[in-house]
């Protein structure tokens, strides 16, 4: 598979999973049917990372907004989000996989933050990827507890300068490195309130597949279209 794989592959890959539930609407399945196979495709894009040597990956799997979906979905999601943990665990460890979340865990259950923890403490020491879960994540509301938590350090005085590197470090992941690449699946033409900030110069690409059968094959397409492009990070080129 290696040899498949373009010269130039981004150091962060982030994906907006999108399409669930069309793609349970077109299999005439339950919405929820949808969720459980995305699934699937969430440990197989993760593996592919493993395999290609991709070293960050970041899944925006529920959005602040989705906490007003009916009450009966967002029951389902909490239930496949902590069989999720509990299965895949397994999985991680052995493929050197880290866990991680952005977003505001307090929002959860204490079972399911308890879990989190778990999760995040027993995988501490794996190097090969980062997989960090967005969990009732929100880009705008990211970037306002940054600018609050950095005026609470500015009159305390523990803080003096502020600038684009002091205001990273107060985003929920500050050491990971912006994403080269982001994916949307079920052909949506937004980013929906994703990383805001940290994507400031990241490329874009957008495919029609729904998320549940988003698979290693359509990843691949997607990293060799970003092999192609040439990133100039808002500098002039001479043609």
């Amino acid at each position: 598979m290696k040899k498949t794989l373009p010269d130039r592959l981004p150091t962060h890959v982030a994906i907006i999973m999108d399409g669930n539930g069309r793609w349970a609407k077109q299999q005439k399945l339950k919405r929820v049917e949808g969720h459980r196979v995305g699934i699937d495709s969430v440990r197989n894009i993760t593996e592919a990372c493993c395999d290609f040597g991709i070293p960050y990956l970041t899944l925006y799997a529920f959005s602040k907004e989705n906490w007003s979906r009916p009450k009966e979905e967002v029951r389902t999601l909490m239930f496949l989000l902590g069989l999720y943990l509990e299965n895949e665990l397994p999985f991680m460890m052995k493929n050197g996989i880290r866990f991680n979340i952005v977003g505001e865990r307090k929002d959860f259950s204490k079972a399911l933050q308890a879990q989190f923890d778990h999760v995040i403490n027993e995988t501490a020491g794996n190097k090969n990827v980062l997989l960090t879960i967005g969990l009732s994540y929100s880009g705008r509301k990211e970037i306002v507890r940054a600018a609050r938590l950095i005026a609470e350090d500015v009159k305390s005085g523990r803080i003096k300068r502020i600038d684009e590197r002091t205001f990273k470090k107060y985003l929920y992941a500050p050491d990971i490195p912006d994403p080269d690449l982001l994916i949307r699946t079920s052909g949506e033409m937004r980013v929906s309130n994703f990383l805001l900030w940290q994507i400031a110069y990241t490329e874009i690409y957008v495919t029609d597949i729904l998320w549940p059968d988003f698979r290693r094959e359509a990843f691949l397409d997607a990293l060799k279209d970003f092999a192609k492009r040439e990133r100039r990070f808002g500098n002039i080129k001479e043609f």
